[in-house]
């Protein structure tokens, strides 16, 4: 049977050894945000075979952008992240990170591998002419984790200018809480608003023995520490998304001296920009207790990613597609959680939307992400391959019209 007769999903299934080998390569050598380099090397390498993309590189640190372009029509983005968490593996794989403490938990290996595979097909596509526009297969490093600046690798990659003539992007991610052969989709905000906080509360500390004679920010802490967690029953509308956890609480070196300070650090999440203006306005009030309890405090807030807003129209091009390619898969809908996505960086800039892939190893769907133990099963690879490929030449078809 000729290559041009073949459908998009019979061509990733034929694709499905070579997927394998990829993402098994990639789950051995992980590397940390901004530090890709020989992931970087691994992908150039591979595009570059196929002799008909122009290959940016150096994008954002270690980031890839490889174009294909009819010179005609739209300009489409499909991303795929490249870095790994900082966890110590503890699958006992054959294939497992040679790294130490370093880990695909995330699912990244098998985005990059998902996004080269459909590169490949979409390039085969070009060589016979079925390509009207342009694709820009994105490798974008730096998802997981900020540098010194709070910034990861989705704004570089907006600010380097190689993605900024998108008219559209798309993604997907791996689900483990979802059997292979399943997809996730949503429309509007999917994953959260990211900020962290950091409260110190100040008192004057003294003896343990005359806590008359000072002022005890622990004290104070624990009215602080009360309001925060009253703050989302009693301060936020229940049909609105938005939560505030504390990570960290540090006071004190000895057991009998009250210490000056406090240190409390958490992170607030949110799906919209009132819900998150309101949290932090609310955490700064909730602060103020310590005035009036004598101390003083300073609050600083990180910001982080924007939350991810799936446009729509694209999403349910996702599910028009899915339904095409595989009349019997499930199609669940709903929103993917309260983690963050730094692909929202851009959503929040051009049209574009991400769906989540069942990826569940042996039906097990109580698995999650960024855990040492995080394994996905295979077979979801060439489905992958399949929808991004599909979804693409659908976009490009579409020549705009379901976002203008």
């Amino acid at each position: 049977m000729q290559l041009e007769n073949w459908d998009t999903t019979k061509r990733s299934e034929f694709l499905k050894s070579e997927l394998i080998d990829w993402r098994r390569h990639l789950h051995r050598y992980p590397e940390l945000s901004f530090r890709e380099k020989k992931t970087s090397d691994f992908i150039k390498q591979i595009l570059e075979a196929e002799q008909v993309f122009d290959i940016q590189t150096g994008i954002a640190g270690h980031g890839i952008v490889a174009t294909l372009s009819s010179g005609n029509g739209p300009i489409i983005g499909v991303r795929a992240d490249m870095d790994a968490l900082p966890i110590e593996e503890q699958t006992g794989m054959e294939y497992s990170s040679e790294h130490l403490g370093v880990m695909h938990a995330c699912g990244h290996d098998a985005h990059m591998t998902m996004l080269l595979g459909a590169a490949r097909l979409l390039a085969e596509d070009y060589k016979l002419d079925k390509i009207n526009g342009t694709i820009k297969f994105i490798f974008q490093p730096a998802e997981e984790a900020a540098d010194q600046y709070g910034l990861t690798g989705a704004p570089y990659m907006i600010r380097s200018g190689a993605i900024n003539d998108l008219e559209a992007a798309i993604a997907l991610h791996v689900c483990p809480w979802r059997n292979t052969g399943e997809i996730l989709v949503n429309k509007g905000p999917s994953m959260a608003n990211i900020d962290n906080f950091f409260l110190t509360i100040n008192g004057t500390g003294g003896h343990g023995g005359y806590p008359h004679q000072g002022t005890d920010p622990i004290w104070m802490a624990t009215y602080i520490l009360q309001g925060i967690y009253s703050l989302i029953s009693r301060k936020i509308n229940p049909l609105d998304v938005g939560t505030i956890s504390i990570g960290e609480i540090h006071a004190g070196h000895t057991s009998n001296v009250i210490p000056e300070s406090v240190q409390i650090k958490g992170t607030i999440r949110s799906y919209t920009t009132e819900i998150r203006e309101q949290l932090i306005e609310e955490l700064q009030s909730i602060a103020k207790i310590t005035e009036t309890l004598g101390g003083y405090f300073t609050l600083d807030i990180e910001r982080g990613e924007p939350a991810l807003y799936n446009h729509p129209s694209i999403t349910d091009l996702f599910k028009d597609v899915a339904g095409s390619l595989y009349p019997n898969m499930p199609i669940y809908e709903g929103p993917f959680g309260m983690g963050g996505e730094d692909f929202g960086h851009i959503t929040n800039d051009i049209p574009g939307a991400m769906f989540f892939l069942g990826c569940a190893l042996n039906g097990d769907t109580t698995g999650s992400l960024h855990t040492s133990d995080f394994q996905i099963n295979e077979d979801a690879l060439p489905i992958g391959v399949a929808l991004l490929t599909e979804s693409t030449h659908r976009l490009l078809a579409n020549n705009g019209k379901l976002w203008r």
